[in-house]
């Protein structure tokens, strides 16, 4: 076993653990760039550490009372087929592209953390304070088709890049569902969880996991994301964004320069921001009929937060 490794996964569990994001986010970018990992490996083994870790952080936060379980069910319905398709495209590459799929899936992993950060920025300079927070809500019809959208939208992303399952989703639970700080935490790690073993499960027939890496690196996120959990209502969450947005971003970037290969980013940044479209579409949509709603007086009869 690596130390080294054993450390980096102790501090991205506990980073887990308090703020839901960062995982494979950060995981990935250091598996290829500090260890010499190939990119379609570091995905795959990435995303069965990151299920590993985030079941054990999702019960935790269970037992914490902090997890909305409709939402959750919701969001799965449209993430874990979207997933399996993600990972059916890198598939896809791997027979088109051959040896220079590494180059193809460093420009989509470089791209997508580009735009993870930069979200990661915004919801932490935009979002917070301006929406009003709410810690139970019921789910009406608007709520569940978001809900689906959104899980769609990054299932897919993350069954291409691993990246993201953290912070796509929590920044549709704080605009769209205007969760509390501790909800949007407790519920983007329990669907995190089950997104990523769906996925995880598509890299296993795909070989693309290292078993021995994964325990290496579990060794240390496990004690950490159950530290995180418990630390998480005392946690400076903002100072946290804030360093993860800059983390992301240097780490994209960086990935992105690292073959030099131009061509390959544009696209990349291109079908991430297509992605991140979507899922704020999905906001529009369900204030535009939360709009309606009020307007006719209609309501539809909603499912009691758990």
């Amino acid at each position: 076993m690596d130390p080294t490794l054993i450390v980096f996964g102790f501090g991205i569990g506990v980073l887990v653990g308090m703020t839901g994001m960062g995982g494979a986010s950060l995981m990935t970018p250091m598996l290829i760039l500090l260890f010499g990992i190939q990119p379609v490996t570091a995905i795959g083994t990435d995303i069965f550490y990151a299920a590993v870790t985030k079941t054990v952080g999702g019960y935790k936060h269970l037992k914490l009372g902090t997890v909305h379980k409709g939402l959750v069910f919701w969001l799965a319905v449209g993430s874990v087929p979207a997933a399996i398709g993600g990972v059916w495209v890198i598939e896809l590459l791997q027979d088109r592209y051959g040896a220079d799929l590494d180059t193809v899936v460093l420009g989509m992993l470089g791209g997508t953390l580009v735009v993870v950060g930069v979200a990661t920025l915004l919801r932490s300079l935009f979002l917070a304070g301006v929406i009003q927070e709410r810690s139970a809500m019921h789910l009406y019809r608007r709520h569940i088709i978001a809900a689906v959208i959104t899980g769609l939208t990054t299932g897919f992303v993350i069954g291409l890049t691993s990246a993201g399952s953290g912070t796509l989703i929590a920044i549709a639970l704080i605009s769209i569902f205007r969760l509390t700080p501790r909800r949007v935490v407790g519920t983007d790690v329990m669907h995190a969880a089950i997104l990523l073993w769906a996925a995880g499960a598509a890299h296993f027939i795909g070989g693309n996991i290292d078993f021995l890496l994964a325990g290496t690196i579990l060794a240390g996120s496990v004690p950490g994301v159950i530290i995180g959990s418990n630390l998480s209502v005392k946690a400076p969450q903002k100072l946290l964004r804030y360093a993860l947005a800059v983390v992301l971003l240097v780490s994209g970037v960086t990935l992105i320069s690292k073959n030099g290969n131009a061509e390959v980013v544009l696209p990349a940044i291109g079908v991430t921001s297509v992605m991140m479209g979507l899922l704020f579409g999905a906001q529009l949509i369900a204030r535009s009929r939360a709009r309606n709603g009020r307007r006719s007086g209609a309501g539809t009869a909603g499912v009691p937060v758990s």
